[in-house]
């Protein structure tokens, strides 16, 4: 679904991910773990057409995101860790407006909205302008936002920060139905326990380089994911 092939990106002198190569499955839920700066929300940027890669090639479901951008953004999804809305919108104005943006029948919408904002508890709230909402409000509406047009790829940096125990309860069983369905996630976390319980692989990534790649199991072994990330990580 997602192929990453010798992807490199540099600010200046500085080289934020370094011939980085990762292939995401249809089906799986696949974490990116590393330190702050260790080049994951950069590969983010890049996988959804953000930032043009210094070299390397990123396909979604074997479309270019370099020659083809927009055919794959409309496959996928992109949720950043600090989602900028537009807050003089309602919640129910701003969903309409992404609805508008990939073209989603009017009777489709108004069925993906309901159940969503039901689940996230937020269908009370839709007609309240944006700027009224908490932090963990404009989480779960830039989630809602994101789901609005059934994406077969989500791209998602630090989902769960923000979210409350059930709200995070939720999007894990969200993000499990959707690769049970044949879609696929990619995304990163802080969160190790989260990371451990929900993904099929994971990949560590530290200075811009993967230093480790697998399934789960084959990451961490007998061990805790804490354990081995805090022991690559050095």
């Amino acid at each position: 679904m997602l192929l990453i092939k010798s992807f490199s990106k540099s600010y200046g002198s500085k080289k934020a991910v370094d011939d980085l190569s990762l292939h995401i499955h249809k089906g799986e839920i696949f974490g990116f773990i590393g330190h702050n700066g260790a080049g994951k929300t950069t590969t983010l940027k890049a996988c959804c057409g953000i930032l043009k890669p210094d070299a390397g090639i990123i396909t979604v479901d074997g479309v270019s995101i370099a020659e083809h951008p927009i055919e794959c953004k409309r496959m996928m999804a992109y949720l950043p860790d600090n989602p900028d809305l537009y807050e003089f919108m309602t919640g129910i104005r701003f969903l309409n407006f992404i609805s508008d943006i990939y073209d989603i029948p009017a009777d489709i919408r108004r069925e993906r909205i309901d159940k969503y904002a039901e689940l996230f508890e937020l269908k009370g709230d839709l007609a309240q302008p944006i700027s009224s909402y908490s932090h963990g409000m404009k989480q779960k509406l830039a989630i809602i936002s994101a789901l609005i047009h059934d994406p077969k790829l989500i791209l998602m940096d630090e989902p769960f920060v923000g979210l409350d125990p059930k709200a995070s309860h939720i999007l894990k069983g969200i993000m499990r139905d959707i690769c049970d369905a044949g879609g696929a996630i990619f995304f990163s976390t802080h969160v190790l326990e989260v990371a451990e319980k929900l993904c099929d692989k994971v990949a560590i990534i530290k200075g811009g380089r993967l230093i480790k790649c697998g399934t789960m199991d084959d990451v961490r072994g007998d061990a805790s994911l804490e354990s081995v990330f805090l022991e690559l990580e050095g």
